[in-house]
């Protein structure tokens, strides 16, 4: 039973990113297109256009070409938009990182992306320069000035012709962000011009058109394919501005919104429930809002209405993946209808599945299941990974979400659920196996298993259940972990038990574990 969009189908431009991106840009050519919140440095619409094509002939004469990728490791700052999107006019495509992930961290996923340069900020050089060393990247460029790397903008080369390059929009990589997806270690999402741009469209034409007057805040990171495509690229296509943050920090979050007269802010529910319940969030003037985009993670029914009525705006909820780059859902801008806890209807061009995961087979509506989903945005694969594309894709386009959905007679969706193992701290990705593998690392620990804990904060928490060999401590073990992953990752709770449920062929039985937390927290078990 295929699920329909309610939007009619959009056309995809037959353009590259960039020409997509900038379609306006002759026009807005004065118009402030992107601004650091922090220091005010400010590109308009022609300034950024004009140093993206010369950021691509100094990258191409310093060997960049069709099928490379740069590594990019950084906060969001106008600059990023620049090393972003210049190898794309080279047919090369950027692989985007948490900028607080660690040396080994970067050099794992530029190792695995064979990365050839790698692009950052001062404050993460010498990391980078560790990574570099490690994964084979030959140089490290960052924005500013940092011992043994070179300033980025000495690739930017407005002396030198951009070459002109065929870029085969539906197969040549625009970029290439990680993604844990279903389960398992972090895997390159090879998603194409065509996608991204698929996507934007489908978007703006059917859901979330913004106006030019618009100024957006970007603190959501660049790196993530939400606030990489959603705000930095969709934006800007729009013709409206961006003001960028480096991290949240919630005094000059609310300091940006009300000296920027921020009019959207795209956010994930973390931020939501501060918005909703910190008492300094009445000491600022947030009225410019017209509304808040929230995804990443599940936003509930109660902390999206206590947001809304201390702020006097609407929270639309939307989802997506980094395979689907990202949107497939979003709740309507120009309809009445906001449904809290629902994700909303497809947006164009996109078809969605409800399947029973043990079966293959559809569920009728209002009943659970696996959701499916179909469309242009849906990524080409998974990178020099083919096994791990055909687990989670059919042959006939359709990809596997993970996610158990519901689906009422009007098309409108409801997340209840995972199939897949991945735990949402504050919308970002964290996947058990990779802690795990780094639990059974330890001399002390015979056996590991990670599962999510609600946490009104982060929406989820990764709790560790141990058995041990030797003496360790749950303050040990997390201290452990916390030296070897990126922060968002940290184990934040632990267990000491007898064995870890396991089916017959060895797999982890996480439901069991997942099942005993919720009778833990109703006290129906001690």
């Amino acid at each position: 039973m295929i699920l329909k969009s309610p939007y009619p189908d959009v056309e995809i431009p037959d353009v590259s990113l960039v020409d997509y991106v900038f379609q306006h840009a002759a026009r807005l050519k004065d118009k402030p297109a992107i601004t650091c919140g922090i220091t005010g440095r400010s590109y308009t619409f022609g300034q950024l256009h004009g140093a993206i094509r010369a950021c691509a002939a100094g990258l191409h004469a310093r060997g960049i070409g069709k099928g490379d990728v740069i590594g990019l490791v950084s906060p969001n700052v106008p600059e990023y938009a620049i090393a972003f999107m210049a190898p794309t006019l080279l047919g090369a495509c950027a692989s985007t990182v948490n900028p607080v992930a660690t040396a080994d961290e970067i050099a794992t996923q530029f190792r695995d992306s064979q990365a050839k340069i790698i692009v950052t900020i001062p404050l993460f050089a010498e990391k980078c320069l560790e990574a570099a060393a490690k994964c084979g990247a030959s140089e490290v460029y960052v924005f500013g000035e940092a011992p043994r790397c070179t300033p980025f903008m000495s690739l930017v080369r407005p002396d030198l012709p951009v070459p002109n390059i065929t870029i085969d929009l539906a197969n040549d990589l625009c970029v290439l962000p990680y993604s844990s997806g279903t389960s398992g270690v972090p895997k390159g999402v090879m998603l194409t011009h065509r996608n991204l741009v698929a996507n934007m469209e489908q978007t703006i034409k059917s859901v979330v058109a913004l106006q030019e007057s618009d100024v957006v805040v970007g603190l959501l990171p660049f790196y993530h394919i939400y606030g990489m495509v959603v705000i930095m690229a969709g934006v800007l296509v729009q013709g409206a501005s961006i003001v960028t943050l480096p991290k949240f920090e919630l005094p000059n979050f609310l300091e940006t919104i009300q000296k920027h007269r921020i009019t959207v802010a795209n956010i994930v529910p973390p931020i939501v429930l501060a918005l909703a319940k910190h008492p300094i969030v009445a000491n600022y003037d947030l009225t410019s809002l017209r509304f808040l985009g929230s995804g990443a993670a599940p936003l509930g029914e109660e902390l999206a209405s206590a947001a809304e009525n201390r702020l006097n705006i609407t929270v639309r909820q939307g989802y997506g993946l980094t395979e689907t780059s990202p949107v497939t859902h979003f709740h309507p801008l120009d309809g009445p209808r906001v449904e809290h806890g629902s994700i909303g209807p497809l947006v164009a061009n996109t078809e969605a599945r409800i399947v029973n995961p043990d079966t293959g087979d559809d569920v009728p509506v209002g009943e659970r299941g696996e959701l499916w989903l179909r469309g242009p945005q849906v990524m080409k694969g998974y990178f020099n990974k083919p096994e791990a594309t055909a687990l989670c894709m059919t042959a006939d386009g359709w990809f596997k979400t993970g996610d158990v959905a519901i689906v009422d007679n009007t098309g409108w969706f409801v997340i209840v659920d995972r199939v897949k193992e991945l735990i949402k701290y504050k919308g970002m990705q964290v996947a058990p196996a990779e802690l795990e593998a780094h639990l059974l690392a330890h001399p002390a620990i015979a056996d590991a298993a990670v599962i999510p804990i609600p946490d009104e904060e982060a929406g989820e928490i990764p709790k560790a259940y141990i058995v041990t060999r030797s003496p360790i401590t749950g303050e040990e073990i997390m201290a452990w972990i916390a030296e070897r992953v990126s922060p968002y990752k940290k184990i934040r709770a632990v267990e000491i038990t007898d064995a870890i449920p396991k089916s017959p062929s060895g797999k982890i039985l996480r439901r069991f574990l997942v099942d005993r937390e919720r009778m833990l927290r109703e006290g129906k078990v001690s």
